[in-house]
Order: structure tokens, then C-alpha cells, then sequence
């Protein structure tokens, strides 16, 4: 099958161009067309859409500053609620029905966390909590890969089960379900693009020194109510 096989289309200077190289490009080039049209005809929306990511990225991190964390959540969060239903188009799989593009995908957030941790703490002062007892450090280490495995089968496994799904009864009732599995489908693809996004923020946040300022902003919150 295609979207567990995915096709060799071309090479380019020997290396080999599959098709879900091919529909995240594909899938790139239609984010850039729309933000290019958005700011063309509704400037007014990438507006409401910049400060609904800022929103959600705080409520997700407990801080109210993430200017520094929006460029990469942000586009984490766009890229991925489009590529997981680019496969209601024709003829285009969801790229993240390839188990590679989650695997990137993971491996972009687990070195996001310790970028983040040691922008933020320094090399020696995130090295010395990331070995802190220094007995736990293996257990540290076996932790951040088994998450970022976890992250990507969690992704790889709905995307692909769900198209599947979608597939087989669409080709079992042609007539009458289609738009119920698209509306599963875009469900689906949006909210494991929301899970993503929000495991994301939940790693970067626990490699920075933010419990403080996330106990303030709750105790602010209680003496607001």
C-alpha cells in the first residue's frame, strides 16, 4: 500500500524523491498560497489566527509570554492540521500516514526541548537538572526517546488507521459515506494535530525552569475569580 509504502517518483542527484516528499511539498506550497491570500484579501484573519496560537500555546505552557515559543509551535500546529487531511484530496495521501514524517516530526521536538532548556538555563545549568539526582540519568535518557518514539507511532497509527477506515467503508458504501467519514476524517486529523502540538508544548515546558512563574500566574488566576 501506498501510504505505508509510499512510491519512489524521481531522484534527484541520487537521492530518491518518494511520494510523501512530494505532498509535503505539495502541502508547504498550499500553506504559503494561503497565508499569501489570507494577507492579500482578509489581513484581519492571519490576525485572529496569530493570537489564537498565542493563546493556546499559553494556556498549554502555563505562561503568558511565548512570543519565542510561537514560530515553532505555531507552525507545528498549521502544518500538521492540514497534512493530517491533505488525504481527503484526490490522488494525495496525509504525509503523516508515512512513518517517516512522524519520525521527523519527533525528532524536531526532541531536540526543540533541549534547545529550548539550554536557551534558557544555559549548557551547565540544564545539564546539571537533566542529571539531577545523577543515578536517575539513564532513566532520563530512556525517557526522552521512549516519549519521542510514543509521539510518533501515537501520530503514524491515527493518521494511517483513520484513513484506512475512511477508505474501506467509502468503497463498501460509496453513496452515503462519504461525508460522515470526511467529517471523522478532519476530526480526527485536527485533533491529533491539537494531541501533537500539546505534547510538544508539554516537553519544551518540562525541560525550562517555568514551575515559578506557572505558580504565579495560577495564584493570579484564583485571586481574579
Amino acid at each position: 500500500m501506498e501510504t505505508i509504502t509510499p512510491q519512489v517518483i524521481c531522484s534527484i542527484f541520487g537521492l530518491p524523491i518518494s511520494s510523501t516528499i512530494i505532498h509535503t511539498w505539495f502541502c508547504i506550497a498550499l500553506i504559503i498560497l494561503i497565508i499569501i491570500l489570507l494577507n492579500k484579501i482578509k489581513p484581519i484573519l492571519l490576525d485572529m489566527l496569530v493570537e489564537f496560537l498565542i493563546n493556546l500555546i499559553s494556556d498549554l505552557m502555563g505562561i503568558d509570554h511565548v512570543e519565542q515559543y510561537l514560530p515553532f509551535l505555531g507552525t507545528l500546529a498549521i502544518f500538521m492540521t492540514l497534512a493530517n487531511n491533505l488525504g481527503l484530496l484526490p490522488i494525495i495521501n496525509s504525509p503523516t500516514s508515512d512513518i517517516n514524517t512522524p519520525i521527523a516530526l519527533s525528532i524536531i521536538v526532541f531536540f526543540s526541548v533541549h534547545f529550548y532548556g539550554i536557551k534558557n538555563k544555559g549548557v551547565l545549568g540544564y545539564m546539571k537538572d537533566l542529571a539531577s539526582p545523577i543515578f536517575l540519568l539513564p532513566l532520563e535518557i530512556i525517557g526522552q526517546f521512549s516519549r519521542t518514539l510514543s509521539l510518533s507511532l501515537r501520530l503514524f497509527g491515527n493518521i494511517l488507521g483513520t484513513d484506512l477506515i475512511v477508505a474501506i467503508i467509502t468503497s463498501i458504501v460509496p453513496f452515503f459515506a462519504p461525508m460522515p467519514m470526511m467529517a471523522l476524517s478532519m476530526l480526527t486529523g485536527v485533533l491529533q494535530a491539537y494531541i501533537f502540538t500539546s505534547l510538544a508544548a508539554v516537553y519544551i515546558t518540562s525541560g525550562l525552569d517555568l514551575k515559578e512563574t506557572h505558580g504565579k500566574r495560577l495564584l493570579n488566576n484564583e485571586a481574579q475569580k
